[in-house]
């Protein structure tokens, strides 16, 4: 996907790229590179593969979600910044925290939002089992993009979303999942609201949006699992 075809795709989610945005996003796949070649953050390099791959996809939640009217986001698993640092350029009104268990990725993570001048957003070192016991009904919105199963995610995330907030799961295809994780959802006070399934432009790969409201407050403590 080149920058071009990025621009329209984008527009059919309802967003239109500023220039100083299309910018900021070019000058984040340049510092993506140059990071990737000092420690392993994405097999994918290729410019046309990042557009499609990394920063359409990221952007996609926007099929569910109106990012423009939401104020707090916690991105689970950023890893390489997807989706976390790729919302926050697109959707400035959003305050994001971004969760890593490797400090390198953090520390990476953390540069990266100050080479790109963003503010109200930071990369937190930690495991997000030991952060969500702590930060509970705490966002609006909690994400998680090809992180885990959906059990354990929610599990992990849901307590972190406010009463009528919603956890959002991008997966690649979460049919086999939704069983086993359904029982747990609603445990937790979550249900699932919409399960958005669709194909990646050019690629023509699956692709799954799981949203989930937490409609209640409860007193379960999880999670008992960990992220791998």
């Amino acid at each position: 996907m080149n920058q071009e075809r990025f621009i329209e795709e984008t527009k059919k989610l309802g967003i239109s790229l500023t220039e100083n945005q299309v910018q900021q996003l070019e000058e984040f796949y340049y510092l993506l590179i140059d990071w990737n070649e000092k420690m392993n953050l994405t097999r994918i390099t290729e410019k046309e593969e990042v557009y499609l791959k990394h920063f359409y996809d990221s952007l996609t939640i926007s099929k569910v979600i109106d990012l423009t009217k939401v104020q707090t986001l916690c991105d689970v698993g950023s890893g390489a910044g997807f989706p976390g640092i790729v919302l926050k350029i697109i959707f400035p009104n959003l305050k994001i925290i971004l969760i890593d268990s490797l400090l390198k990725r953090v520390n990476y993570l953390n540069e990266i939002i100050k080479q790109l001048r963003l503010d109200d957003i930071e990369a937190i070192h930690t495991r997000a089992e030991d952060y969500a016991r702590k930060h509970r009904e705490e966002y609006e919105i909690v994400t998680a993009r090809a992180v885990a199963n959906l059990k354990v995610l929610s599990e992990l995330c849901i307590p972190m979303v406010k009463e009528k907030g919603y956890f959002i799961a991008m997966k690649a295809n979460a049919k086999e999942e939704l069983e086993e994780a359904t029982p747990i959802i609603k445990n937790l006070g979550g249900n699932i609201e919409t399960i958005c399934e669709f194909i990646l432009p050019i690629e023509e790969s699956n692709r799954s949006l799981i949203k989930i409201q937490k409609q209640k407050i409860t007193s379960k403590i999880y999670p008992r699992n960990k992220i791998k």
